[in-house]
């Protein structure tokens, strides 16, 4: 019973920790699996490494509206 109650307590926490978490960019990976499994099936996933080397190169070559 503790432990359900605790759950119940804890999961808008977790709903904020996941929101924010996609914000900063956190689940990019994951969405771009997902993407790609959806829309481009034959084609190999790169690993979690190699997506975010490419995804900072493609930032560094075309910073865009970041302020840094």
């Amino acid at each position: 019973m503790l432990a359900a109650r605790t759950s119940r307590a804890l999961a808008p926490l977790a709903r904020i920790y996941r929101f924010l978490g996609s914000m900063m960019g956190e689940d990019a990976y994951r969405v771009f699996v997902t993407h790609q499994r959806l829309n481009h099936p034959g084609r190999p996933v790169p690993s979690a490494r190699d997506f975010w080397r490419d995804h900072y190169a493609r930032q560094d070559t075309n910073p865009g509206a970041r302020c840094c």
